[in-house]
């Protein structure tokens, strides 16, 4: 199976799967799988795009619009990661995971998925100190803070996944771990990036509990982005194992933002989502977690009265894979709940607000199966908010439902380097959309959580290895710490790895942006990305 790996998407899905396509015709084979590592930008309209976390002049809906609304269909399946620009009302929708377009699947807050065979799992967001042990509070339309507090990675969901036995074989994330740079070549990664010579020498560059993971998970393959820059590292376990990280660069021309690499399955065929029948055991198992609070809370730990390991046993998982009546492909459930953007509606930007919160169907199906809380559902619930009913109808293509085949701040990467395209963003039009939604009742009691222990406990996690990918050896000149360099990894030939060097993406071609006004760049950032203390 052929995969290919995305950095920073956002929003630029025409001239990713364009570019994918080119490469497809050039080398003759079929890529199965496409991969993005956050920032996608799943703005469905203008109302989303209020949601995300930019300076207004720097909004721009770019197209992932035209999946959503049918007009363009993804060319091949893609799953994501959420990142720290992205439509975070829509993303809220889908607290578990869910297909934000026909093929374009999101992973969830935290999430794992099997694709013939291969184990990919990834967590959303990235890390701030302040946000980490708070619940899930937030919920639009948002203020200035909650616009990005929304985004902050929240333990419940590092929890979560410190829980997997056997490991996963893929690993997402936005953030890269923290001292990841350890284990590559730092120097070069200087070289590019000067500013980041700081934040690595005061050990603040990356996200401590995505180095957490790495250390507990040992993943064969972790895949980043968020820092705008390719950069790769070999990270050696012990008893042998070793972890293979790979950052790529934004989808801009003449950067390195994709990767193809060829992935050893035991499943033939084409290539489709299941669940993961452990994930969705540890997601009911964990239920009772699920904390609303804005206040900082605990995970059970070694010494309290309540479980604290919550990696299932068979029998355990035997009574999930009941209720899917041992069917784990994930349902064609995509359902359009929102006004698609429409380029000719004209209306004028400054007049559209945010979205009031809504609740997904496919959340709604997939909760009552698993007997599970929606996140956002109880923080609308606990603060006496009700969801309003949409009367939009959905005229676009009808989805199988039944089927079940397959102002800047310290959180934010700048959108633009000074190095990047001369093509500037711009603002587009549209007018307000309705949306609809369903509101069940509470699973739980938001009282449960008070008397956790403030421990976690790893010991009894498997560190055993279940790698089915196979790439090529790193050259083995001294350690693997020290000579690790940024382009040893070769993932694939060296004309797939990085076919934006050399050339644009087709879809930028001429006269595609001759009516679009003017806007000024987002300047380069040259202080350090996490160099704010979280303390308060």
């Amino acid at each position: 199976m052929k995969i290919a790996v995305e950095g920073c998407a956002h929003g630029e899905l025409e001239k990713i799967y364009d570019l994918v396509e080119s490469i497809q015709q050039r080398e003759g084979y079929q890529i199965d799988l496409l991969i993005c590592c956050g920032d996608f930008q799943s703005t469905r309209n203008l109302e989303d795009l209020q949601c995300m976390a930019v300076p207004k002049k720097h909004l721009d809906i770019c197209t992932f619009y035209k999946y959503y609304s049918g007009e363009k269909v993804a060319p091949v399946l893609t799953i994501f990661i959420g990142g720290n620009h992205e439509a975070s009302n829509y993303l809220q929708e889908l607290p578990y995971g869910g297909w934000v377009a026909p093929n374009i699947y999101y992973l969830g807050y935290a999430g794992v998925v099997n694709v013939k065979g291969v184990r990919i799992g990834g967590i959303s967001g990235i890390y701030k100190g302040h946000d980490y042990l708070k619940g899930r509070f937030e919920f639009s339309p948002f203020n200035e803070s909650t616009k990005r507090s929304v985004y902050h990675i929240r333990q419940l969901d590092v929890f979560r996944l410190k829980q997997l036995s056997p490991k996963v074989d893929i690993l997402l994330s936005h953030d890269w771990p923290r001292g990841i740079t350890d284990f590559g070549n730092k120097n070069q990664l200087l070289r590019f990036k000067p500013h980041f010579r700081e934040d690595i020498e005061d050990n603040k560059l990356g996200s401590p509990p995505c180095e957490d993971l790495l250390m507990t998970l040992r993943p064969p393959y972790w895949f980043a982005a968020h820092l705008h820059c390719k950069f790769s590292a070999l990270v050696q376990h012990d008893e042998g194992e070793s972890t293979k990280f790979l950052a790529l660069d934004k989808c801009l021309p003449k950067r390195r933002f994709l990767q193809v690499l060829e992935i050893e399955t035991a499943e033939e065929g084409k290539a489709e989502l299941k669940y993961d029948l452990e994930w969705l055991t540890i997601l009911s198992l964990t239920n009772h977690l699920i904390s609303i609070k804005g206040i900082n809370g605990y995970m059970p730990g070694e010494g309290g009265s309540e479980r604290f390991n919550f990696t299932p046993t068979e029998e355990e998982k035997n009574a999930i894979l009941e209720r899917f009546q041992n069917d784990l492909r994930i349902p064609q459930n995509f359902t359009r709940i929102a006004e698609p953007y429409n380029p000719s509606a004209g209306t004028d930007f400054d007049l559209i607000e945010q979205p009031k919160a809504f609740i997904n169907p496919q959340t709604t199906e997939f909760c009552n199966k698993l007997n599970l809380d929606d996140p956002l559902q109880l923080a609308m619930l606990m603060t006496g908010h009700s969801l309003n009913t949409s009367t939009y109808v959905d005229q676009g293509p009808t989805p199988n439902t039944s089927a079940t085949s397959p102002e800047r701040n310290e959180d934010e990467v700048p959108l633009e380097d000074s190095n990047s395209s001369d093509d500037e963003p711009t603002t587009h039009f549209l007018s307000r959309a309705p949306l609809a939604s369903v509101l069940p009742k509470p699973k739980w009691r938001q009282d449960s959580t008070s008397d956790l222990s403030s421990t976690l406990d790893d010991s009894s996690l498997s560190t055993s290895n279940r790698s089915v990918l196979s790439l090529p050896t790193p050259k083995k000149e001294g350690s693997a710490s020290e000579n690790f360099a940024i382009d040893e990894l070769n993932l694939s030939s060296p004309k797939v790895a990085c076919p934006a060097v050399d050339e644009p993406p087709q879809a930028e071609k001429k006269g595609e942006s001759e009516d679009k006004p003017p806007m000024k760049k987002f300047k380069r950032r040259n202080e350090a990305i996490y160099a704010k203390e979280d303390s308060e």
